[in-house]
């Protein structure tokens, strides 16, 4: 029953579900504190005399505070950059605010039920019915938050008019309850819904950057987390990356068909993700070409990144019980030393692949800054391997 209510939001999207909470929170709140502030007059006006002056005064006059308070501070903020962080701070303060208030609008409520003539309590129970129902709505992509404020403005006056004797109290009181947990079944269904909407969300970006072949990243996410990682670069914690292109690929596909070359690709592609691990991240550029980004602090770039990468691909490849053997060759580029942008990064890189291409077994090329020209010297930064 707790599963059904409250089901678990998958890790994947857990900030998207905080963020798409809050940004609903930021739209719809602030015309409810406007309501909160624009009903005090009303509630003192109708407050029962007998009633101590700190329920029938005192919270009406606090809720008007908050109220114009949470307003010029939503008004305030928005247009900001909504965060995972700050959504999350947003949906806690929410239901802090909303359940502190509910609970004031809750005892001022039943303390006038109490004290005032039997003739006017259905004034009392609509006004909390109309204030909680609202929240209600406002607060809908927050379960905890409206199942709090439900419980709180709705329970003990429903209880009131469904034990008062009075047939059209009770009537009323059990079309309430009707209609609170017809809420609370759209409130969770709506969870539901939103949760699907954003794991399909999810799937179509992660299909837009990944390689559907091999299952690594593609060249749209290499170049976007290049992109990050210059964003945040500092010229004391370099990064790296690595171009790869295979060597005698297309007659594994002339001799033995493409489906063993699809398989053969797919070998490649796992050999590298285990060989960098956690470390690197690993993307199919399309065809026959692979890219590595070795982020800064990773324990990849104290060492050859290319001797670590041709050392993962130097065993022979068994494919449907047949063995094949392919080479590869490999250009890497350093940020800072070769350049600032992904373009000079993937030019230099591209360099040193077609000298190491050219030098073939045993040579290798090294980048130099700014990719304008490229020498032979064994052990530099970027070998060729056949």
């Amino acid at each position: 029953m707790i599963t059904r209510i409250f089901p678990p939001v998958p890790d994947a999207i857990r900030d998207d579900v905080a963020i798409l909470r809050a940004n609903r929170i930021e739209t719809l709140t602030p015309m409810l504190f406007l309501m909160l502030a624009a009903t005090t007059p009303t509630a003192i006006y109708a407050g029962v005399a007998t009633v101590h002056p700190i329920i029938r005064i005192g919270f009406p006059v606090t809720l008007a505070i908050v109220g114009i308070l949470g307003f010029l501070f939503l008004m305030h903020n928005r247009g900001r950059r909504m965060s995972p962080r700050r959504a999350r701070r947003m949906i806690r303060e929410a239901s802090w605010v909303s359940g502190t208030t509910g609970l004031m609008c809750s005892v001022w409520t039943v303390t006038n039920w109490l004290a005032a003539p039997a003739a006017t309590h259905s004034y009392y129970a609509m006004i909390m019915a109309m204030g909680s129902l609202a929240t209600a709505y406002c607060l809908s992509s927050i379960r905890f938050a409206t199942i709090v404020n439900l419980g709180i403005g709705l329970a003990p006056v429903a209880l009131l008019m469904l034990t008062s004797g009075n047939p059209p109290e009770i009537a009323a009181g059990t079309s309430l309850v009707i209609a609170t947990l017809f809420l609370l079944r759209m409130v969770v269904q709506q969870h539901g819904q939103v949760i699907d909407l954003l794991e399909l969300q999810r799937q179509m970006r992660e299909l837009a950057h990944t390689d559907p072949l091999t299952g690594l990243a593609n060249r749209r996410e290499f170049d976007l987390r290049i992109e990050e990682e210059i964003a945040k670069a500092d010229e004391s914690r370099p990064f790296a990356i690595a171009l790869l292109d295979l060597n005698g690929f297309k007659p594994v596909n002339d001799q033995h068909g493409h489906a063993v070359g699809d398989l053969l690709l797919c070998e490649i592609a796992e050999r590298l993700r285990r060989a960098c691990g956690a470390h690197a991240m690993v993307a199919r550029q399309g065809g026959d070409e692979f890219a590595i980004l070795a982020p800064a602090g990773s324990p990849l770039l104290s060492t050859s990144l290319a001797d670590h990468i041709l050392a993962a691909l130097a065993a022979p490849y068994r494919i449907d019980g047949r063995p094949i053997r392919v080479g590869a060759s490999v250009g890497t580029a350093r940020w800072p030393d070769h350049g600032h942008t992904v373009r000079q990064l993937c030019e230099v890189a591209d360099g040193a692949l077609y000298a190491a291409k050219a030098a073939g077994r045993g040579h290798a090329a090294t980048g130099e800054p700014g990719g304008r020209r490229f020498g032979t010297n064994p052990g530099g930064d970027v070998q060729a391997y056949s």
